[in-house]
């Protein structure tokens, strides 16, 4: 299983799956995070502790452990 945080700088994704419930779930949905939504990584922080994409037009931050329940399909 391939997630957000596995991938590269300028990788082109479609989530696959949130891995995750509640809270987490509706925030990451409210920033169109969800199953079909193509993603592109834009940059990460030292240590992959954060990585920011862009959903559509918005770029969004997450932290590591967020990107990491983020299930995710190469679109290459």
């Amino acid at each position: 299983m391939k997630t957000l945080i596995d991938c590269d700088r300028g990788d082109i994704v479609t989530i696959k799956r949130l891995h995750t419930a509640g809270e987490l779930k509706q925030r990451l949905i409210s920033f169109g995070l969800m199953r079909g939504a193509k993603v592109k990584v834009l940059e990460f922080a030292p240590a992959k502790k954060t990585i920011e994409i862009k959903v559509n037009s918005t770029r969004v931050a997450l932290r590591g452990d967020e990107a990491a329940l983020i299930e995710v399909i190469d679109e290459s």
